[in-house]
């Protein structure tokens, strides 16, 4: 009896150091995560919200690469990217492969209302899928593109792809084949999105409104080049800047409450 009793009392003991154990992980985790969240709360070093509230210039070092390429040239604020043959960002719809390694220069933020325009030529493109425009890339599931992929000498795809959840689609209209540059802007409004695109960088068309299920809080966003088959080309990225958002809230139908 002696003996079951001590072994009852030392599990007890085992069960209450475990116990608060657990207890004290908990209350640092939550600690932890409370001055994560008053950092963000506090964040000052958010480029894009002091941009916007200092009206200040896009500053490419800022910019971060998501897959350096490995041919590329900053002057001034002009980019330069030449592709490497076999890159390209699309995940399983249709075709059923899965492609996760074209480059992407790109800036983070949390900022939840602005708009960021940049301007493409693309005449060196010359083979079916070459492709740059603007991009936001979270990570290999979650990613939202605007570009002009080039088809034949005929005409080629003005168009965009929303991927979320691992899954992408492919939204297009087929443009001349001599359209060699373009503007894009995307727009945030929280976690939704909208892509559009200009041929003067003043008068813009509407190319895509979706919403981006992971982009709740942190995005990257920026730039991206690639040619997904046997081919490559120099394409080149100038006029980036951030505005307020100009993509302005719905003055229609009122949202439905939730």
């Amino acid at each position: 009896m002696a003996i079951y009793n001590n072994f009852i009392n030392t599990m007890k003991k085992i069960f209450y150091a475990v116990l608060a154990a657990s207890m004290m992980a908990c209350t640092s985790n939550q600690t932890e995560n409370k001055m994560e969240a008053e950092n963000v709360a506090n964040d000052s070093t958010d480029v894009v919200a002091k941009i916007l509230n200092e009206n200040g210039t896009l500053n490419l070092a800022d910019f971060e690469w998501t897959r350096e390429p490995e041919s590329f040239a900053i002057n001034g604020d002009t980019i330069e990217v030449v592709t490497k043959p076999g890159t390209d960002l699309w995940q399983r719809t249709y075709y059923h492969f899965r492609n996760d390694n074209a480059p992407a220069l790109q800036i983070s933020t949390r900022e939840k209302f602005f708009s960021f325009v940049v301007k493409t030529n693309f005449t060196e493109s010359h083979h079916r899928f070459d492709q740059c425009g603007v991009v936001m890339y979270l990570d290999s599931d979650n990613w939202l593109k605007g570009s002009i992929e080039y088809e034949n000498e005929q005409f080629q795809h003005l168009g965009s792809v929303a991927t979320n959840n691992g899954y992408s689609d492919w939204a297009t209209t087929a443009i001349p084949a001599d359209v060699k540059e373009m503007w894009y802007r995307l727009s945030r409004r929280d976690d939704d999105f909208c892509i559009e695109c200009s041929t003067d960088g003043q008068e813009w068309s509407q190319m895509r409104v979706c919403h981006m299920y992971e982009a709740k809080d942190l995005i990257r966003f920026g730039i991206y080049a690639c040619s997904p088959e046997d081919s490559s080309f120099k394409a080149v990225f100038t006029d980036m800047k951030i505005t307020e958002c100009m993509w302005k809230a719905h003055d229609g139908q009122q949202p439905d409450e939730e």
